[in-house]
């Protein structure tokens, strides 16, 4: 049967929906900033930041996003021009993506640090993802969560949901290193149970992310997956649509045995 030795999953937009975290943290990071008084964000705020969460690069842009949608810039502005709006946004506001940054941080960090089970509890799995994962495990598939998050909180959540992962198996940001470079010391180096002919196989909601695996040659054995209800863009997925290298994995795919996973040959 085809299936991978090792299942390489990104966390958050893969198996968990952190969208209502995100917004919170970015709210509380842009009252800060901009000497905000209000303790609730206005209504609406929030549905329109979940489907341009996908434009954000790094953390610090969260609330210069929420800064652009109360001046008025348009949804679409935000999806066609992002890059080139936060410039600007900078500029304007004369905000140092490390000041921004320290703000998105520092409130999350004292948001965990004095109420851990409510900042737990703002995070989703999707649906049948952890069903699928354990399905997996049970098979004999051997995954690695490799993530932009704090490890810990990973084990944690997943913990919460039923999956009492090994913390060996959860590369989060506490590594402070490419995704590409682990995929390269999980290649070299695989895990003793990971004993089945084929390669690794990744998952991963940012494009930028695959496009980086794609530029490594000597990453080319890894099958590469955008999922498709992540944080990534329209234009993103119809651009992988013609990529050869990488697959377009929807969510009742990935819930589904592996062969539904690679176009039939």
């Amino acid at each position: 049967m085809l299936a991978p030795a090792i299942l390489a999953l990104d966390f958050d937009g893969v198996l968990c929906d952190g969208l209502i975290e995100y917004f919170q943290t970015a709210w509380r990071a842009y009252c800060q900033l901009f000497d905000i008084s209000k303790t609730e964000p206005p209504s609406g705020l929030a549905e329109r930041f979940y489907p341009l969460r996908p434009v954000i690069e790094t953390g610090w842009e969260m609330p210069l996003l929420l800064h652009a949608l109360q001046q008025g810039v348009a949804d679409a502005a935000v999806l066609d021009h992002w890059p080139t709006l936060v410039q600007e946004i900078l500029q304007e506001t004369q905000v140092l993506p490390d000041v921004a940054m320290a703000a998105v941080d520092g409130g999350r960090d004292r948001w965990i640090q004095t109420d851990l089970e409510g900042w737990l509890d703002l995070h989703r799995f999707y649906p049948g993802v952890i069903e699928r994962l354990q399905g997996a495990i049970a098979a004999g598939v051997f995954p690695i969560i490799i993530s932009t998050k704090e490890g810990r909180f990973i084990q944690a959540l997943l913990a919460q949901a039923g999956v009492d992962l090994p913390r060996d198996q959860i590369i989060g940001k506490e590594i402070k290193q490419p995704k590409t470079a682990t995929l390269q010391q999980i290649q070299a180096s695989p895990p003793a149970a990971a004993t089945a002919a084929q390669p690794i196989w990744f998952l991963e909601d940012r494009l930028k992310t695959l496009d980086q695996v794609k530029a490594v040659p000597a990453l080319d054995d890894v099958t590469l997956f955008l999922v498709d209800w992540g944080y990534n863009t329209a234009a993103e997925r119809d651009r992988v649509a013609h990529d050869p290298r990488i697959h377009l994995l929807s969510l009742p795919q990935m819930t589904d045995e592996f062969t539904a996973w690679l176009p039939a040959s």
